[in-house]
């Protein structure tokens, strides 16, 4: 009975919390003892599973750090006649400490209070610590606002189907009846920089971290082993009595005869069940403990970069790594997001964030792009410009490959200049005014494009073209008035190809 309420006290100052203690009782197995306070059964010890109830009766209770105590709560019967129990201030009771050996210290009890207040969180005060959740916020705790002091609570929302943590503080504009709140931050590049810093000051401390691994694995399945020994010795004993009460009974008496022999076989039941159990907790153990095991722990322990990064550890185990050498960290909003780390030695590191984007800068076309969009435009048309991009492998900000539709939508947002007012500033002129320079039909200028005998830019992907201004020296011949003539004129050497 007593290793059961020390191995209680040892979970509860290992996990930092009430039901994580009650939890690993749970799943090692292990039965926990309590006195009967009503019925036939009064003032008789019985064995079974650790309710939260009672947890919270063993921390609260200051006889088991060697005090004596009176006048925790006062009884009062009320007009129905119904007595009602109120519980006392502390200031208020008769408490003695040290009147007797305790299972732990009464400054261990006093932590343990504490521990269990800051855990609360309905009772826990405005900068509470509460302990390691699932969730993957990992300043889920340690984050206090930078304008006001207070510690900042943690809300998710979802991107792409991932769960990304945002720090809210609304704490004081709360208390001072203000709207809004004080500052909302995206913690995504938050916890990974917190994160990098972690895996930095970690390195040196590798090896401690191993030991420190192994010790306490070693420790806990030593305290559970020896702990479901003893029940099953218990249970042994029990089995031993209710034999020798069988073979001492009187054959005459039937009755007492078949009483005596059920509960021998109950306890019998109970002795095969508690081995079994010992048997299969202590091959569990055997595998955590293992050679093999421990060689993996100590490779991990030693390259803890692998171990933070390592998708199978969970979110709660990497927020009890940060508390060991975290303390808090104030978090304050501006151009830029400024982390102020206070780790546990006392020691303290700034941090400077970038801001990540909003909704609309996430779908806002980079300027870099735009620029090189607007300089691709001097020499090519929305759809060639849209070729030219995907064969690069650039993406629009929707991971899609660009069309000339989508070149058309961004040169008209940005407002940049269409080829046709680019080509017509650089000095070149419409077909037109080529068939009139030339005294020609418009159609023969289309042919003399095709035939090379004029320098031609597109303009649209539609076969639309503007044309530098021919040469002084162009043939004559080919000058003359007439489709058919021209076009029956130019000779058959002439270069064949499409614009310039």
């Amino acid at each position: 009975m007593q290793q059961a309420v020390r191995l209680f006290f040892t979970t509860y100052r290992r996990t930092g919390s009430m039901l994580a203690a009650v939890k690993e009782f749970r799943r090692q197995d292990l039965a926990f003892p309590r006195r009967v306070m009503r019925g036939p059964r009064l003032g008789e010890l019985v064995w079974g599973e650790l309710m939260h109830s009672r947890a919270r009766q063993l921390i609260h209770n200051p006889r088991y750090a060697g005090a004596f105590f009176f006048g925790r709560t006062r009884t009062r019967t009320g007009p129905d006649g119904q007595k009602r129990s109120t519980r006392q201030p502390r200031d208020q009771w008769i408490l003695l400490p040290g009147i007797h050996p305790g299972y732990i210290t009464w400054d261990e009890y006093e932590d343990n209070l504490r521990r269990l207040q800051a855990n609360a969180q309905s009772r826990g005060a405005d900068r509470r610590r509460s302990p390691p959740r699932e969730g993957p916020a990992l300043l889920q705790g340690p984050a206090i606002c930078g304008h006001c002091g207070e510690r900042m609570t943690v809300a998710y929302h979802s991107y792409h189907g991932t769960r990304v943590p945002d720090y809210w503080c609304g704490r004081s504009r709360i208390n001072t009846g203000q709207p809004g709140r004080c500052q909302t931050i995206h913690g995504g590049s938050l916890d990974d920089a917190i994160g990098a810093v972690l895996v930095e000051a970690m390195t040196p401390l590798a090896l401690d971290v191993a030991l420190t691994v192994q010790q306490e694995l070693a420790a806990r399945a030593d305290d559970a082993d020896r702990l479901r020994r003893q029940q099953v010795e218990r249970a042994r004993y029990e089995a031993d009595v209710a034999q020798r009460r069988f073979l001492r009974v009187d054959p005459d008496n039937r009755l007492v005869a078949d009483a005596l022999e059920a509960a021998w076989n109950d306890r019998l039941r109970a002795l095969a069940a508690a081995q079994e159990a010992y048997e299969q907790a202590r091959e569990a153990d055997a595998r955590v403990v293992s050679e093999a095991q421990r060689a993996d722990i100590l490779a991990l322990a030693t390259d803890f970069p692998r171990l933070w990064h390592d998708p199978r550890t969970a979110h709660r185990e990497k927020k009890r790594m940060m508390r060991l050498m975290i303390t808090d960290v104030t978090l304050t909003k501006g151009d830029t997001l400024h982390a102020d780390i206070r780790f546990t030695g006392g020691a303290t590191r700034s941090l400077e964030i970038p801001l990540p984007k909003t909704c609309i800068e996430l779908r806002t076309t980079d300027a870099a792009l735009i620029r090189e969009i607007d300089q691709l435009l001097d020499r090519y048309t929305d759809g060639q410009v849209a070729d030219v991009l995907n064969a690069r492998g650039v993406r629009t900000v929707t991971h899609q490959r660009f069309t000339r539709t989508i070149v058309i939508h961004l040169r008209v947002h940005y407002g940049l200049k269409h080829r046709r007012t680019r080509l017509l500033e650089a000095g070149l002129i419409t077909p037109a005014e080529i068939a009139a320079r030339c005294r020609i039909d418009p159609c023969t200028v289309h042919i003399w494009r095709r035939r090379g005998l004029l320098r031609a830019h597109a303009v649209t992907d539609k076969g639309e073209y503007l044309y530098e201004i021919p040469t002084a020296d162009l043939p004559a011949k080919y000058a003359r008035k007439g489709t058919n003539h021209a076009a029956s004129t130019i000779p058959a050497s002439g270069t064949h190809g499409g614009a310039v």
